[in-house]
């Protein structure tokens, strides 16, 4: 049974269920949404992207010292004219330093009740909710493990990415992506050097991830996020709010995905480069 991430019936603070509706902000159609999908997912990502003039001040009051995170570089593979964004299908390889490298093929948005039976058993394959404050989307990612360095190794020897991704990533990009485009037709759209650090904000007892996204020209993106399962959703919710509201980040602005934020700006560095 679909669970309210809102209104659970559980007996949680009046403070708590206030500070959950500030994150949310949702209409009523959406809250009726998200209240349908709850029951169609593994888990829920909570995240919000922090305004460039907070971002020292919101590591300094969460104690993070985000030149000393784990470093990763992050690439996105799509067409030139972004076919798989369109299409709802998300390629990423990641690189990060002194661990396993790993390759994602992502459907977002995506319909749970939609996916064959086949996928949504899959031990590999995982359904859950992205929600940022005053929006969310529901996504289903494959994931596989690598060696470190052969993401690194591929981009840089310019090796065909389809090496990359399993036998049945390869098959959910067929099933998903655009007629036409093979893995190996897709773009580089990056790296981006990231940062990535948990931390355990006072008087939270879950670890609140902080990744600084570092472009070429300099600029930055930091986003906040923590991971739950649906039941749980309203209580993390609301104690996570208070965690943004002691750091003094403001929800009220507009949010968008690293992802699209990615796409968008390597798209736009290409499209102001001089022809050859």
């Amino acid at each position: 049974m679909p669970i309210d991430p809102l209104t659970t019936l559980h007996a949680v603070p009046a403070g708590r269920r206030r500070r959950a509706r500030e994150f949310w902000h949702l209409k009523p159609k959406e809250k009726a949404g998200l209240i349908h999908l709850t029951g169609q997912v593994d888990r829920l990502e909570l995240k919000v992207v922090v305004p460039v003039d907070a971002h020292a001040s919101t590591c300094k009051g969460l104690g993070v010292d985000i030149s000393r995170a784990t470093s990763r570089r992050v690439y996105f593979l799509d067409t030139a004219d972004l076919a798989l964004e369109r299409h709802g299908v998300v390629v990423r390889a990641r690189s990060t330093d002194g661990s396993p490298s790993d390759s994602v093929i992502k459907l977002r948005p995506m319909v749970p009740g939609e996916l064959p039976a086949r996928l949504r058993r899959s031990p590999n394959f995982v359904v859950e909710i992205d929600a940022m404050p005053g929006n969310y989307v529901c996504s289903g990612a494959m994931r596989r493990r690598l060696d470190p360095d052969e993401v690194d190794r591929t981009m840089r020897k310019g090796r065909p990415v389809r090496g990359l991704f399993s036998a049945e990533q390869r098959e959910l990009f067929t099933a998903y992506a655009p007629a036409g485009v093979a893995l190996d037709d897709l773009i580089v759209h990056g790296p981006v050097t990231v940062r990535r650090g948990k931390v355990r904000p006072s008087g939270w007892n879950r670890p609140l991830t902080i990744e600084q996204w570092t472009y070429p020209d300099g600029s930055r993106l930091l986003e906040l996020s923590t991971r739950c399962a649906a039941g749980k959703a309203e209580r993390v919710v609301a104690d996570f709010a208070a965690v943004l509201r002691r750091c003094h980040v403001d929800i009220e602005l507009p949010q968008r995905t690293k992802t699209r934020a990615t796409l968008a700006y390597f798209t736009y560095r290409r499209a102001r480069r001089p022809a050859a």
